[in-house]
């Protein structure tokens, strides 16, 4: 039996990474050995209860005020002592973040062989978002195979210069998430809230837009949302304490918009799936919601989701407040407007990502 240990430590990387657990937990030659960093606690542990995943190993790194250093350094030495202890197989990581560089870092140092799930993903421009890209620029480097979501990821990798028989187009892992968490039966004191009106989810969290950017993008959200008034807006609020400041500064007291605590998957991906429209700078959020039809203006200047960009269902805003604030009155006021963006889209897949994945992996084990 073939051993894969899978390392992950954040609230979008379980998401992504719990249904492809699930899979490769129904093969027989297969064990799947899962490890958590905790760089998301609360974010983590409610994910992986709502998908029934327990963790073989739990590094517990999250501290208050930690820094990039910090997360970086621990998860370094922390998967070490796993990766020694289990002798896998293979080691998956996923996507972008600290966790998955610092985890492919360490297999690197140890000469074990990295698959990089969500593979190829580029802005191309290092310092957006920061610091995935320049994260997942350097898992690329390391990793032995490559899951790329969509062609264009694959192109990114070949661009890149890596071997063709090395990169697997799979589709993205959070569609078949959607698929395990999305139910028609679904109630919620938020949709009672918001019952009668068009509802909008609005995240927002980037490091590069914190401080006065976030301020003045988010100020010109809840002037919009204040002018429409069969409108009602959710928005979790991250836990970063500056983002935390911020939101609720900005957007707390107004009538219209409902700031919660992060939700759990389930209730997050219903909620969307009942939504009118989205606003985010998150990069899973935009796979969602093209997945759900529903029409999504990034608050970013760039995007690797640029599928979603092309197939209609992401308005790619930038930061700038003016442009925010006419792209979400265009939606709200122009049925033709949004009508273009509110198709389903398959651009970054169809759900059976991590099938694909587990057979691609039994066959080269």
């Amino acid at each position: 039996m073939n051993k894969i240990l899978v390392i992950f430590g954040t609230r979008p990387e379980a998401i992504k990474m719990c249904p492809l657990v699930r899979e490769l937990q129904s093969r027989e030659r297969i064990r799947a050995v899962v490890c958590v960093t905790g760089q998301h606690r609360q974010l983590l542990d409610s994910v992986l209860d709502d998908f029934g995943v327990r963790a073989d190993y739990d590094l517990d790194i999250m501290r208050d005020g930690q820094s990039l250093f910090d997360v970086t350094s621990e998860v370094l030495c922390g998967i070490r002592g796993v990766v020694e202890a289990e002798k896998p197989s293979l080691v998956l990581v996923h996507g972008d973040t600290t966790t998955a560089f610092a985890a492919s870092l360490a297999c690197f140092y140890l000469k074990v062989p990295v698959a990089h799930i969500e593979a190829g993903l580029r802005t191309h421009d290092i310092m957006s978002p920061y610091p995935e890209e320049f994260n997942r620029r350097a898992i690329g480097a390391v990793a032995k195979f490559h899951f790329a979501p969509t062609e264009t990821a694959k192109q990114n990798l070949l661009a890149e210069g890596v071997d063709d028989s090395r990169i697997f187009v799979t589709g993205n892992t959070v569609i078949d998430a959607v698929k395990h968490t999305v139910v028609d039966n679904f109630a919620h004191p938020l949709l009672d809230w918001a019952a009668g009106n068009r509802i909008v989810i609005i995240t927002s969290h980037r490091r590069e837009s914190a401080g006065e950017p976030m301020r003045a993008m988010l100020g010109a959200v809840r002037r919009v949302i204040e002018a429409h008034h069969d409108v009602r807006a959710i928005c979790p609020v991250h836990p970063n304490p500056e983002v935390c400041e911020c939101v609720t500064s900005v957007l707390g007291g107004c009538d219209e918009i409902a700031l919660t605590s992060p939700l759990p998957v389930a209730e997050f991906h219903n909620l969307l799936a009942r939504s009118y429209l989205v606003l985010t700078d998150s990069g899973g959020v935009q796979e969602e919601a093209s997945a759900l039809g529903k029409p999504t203006v990034v608050m970013r200047e760039v995007t690797e989701r640029t599928e979603g960009v092309e197939s209609g269902n992401l308005l790619l805003s930038g930061t700038d407040s003016t442009k925010i604030a006419d792209e979400l009155s265009e939606l709200l006021d122009s049925s033709e407007k949004y009508a273009r963006s509110a198709s389903r889209s398959c651009a970054f897949g169809d759900g059976t990502a991590s099938r694909r994945i587990a057979d691609i992996i039994e066959k080269m084990m």
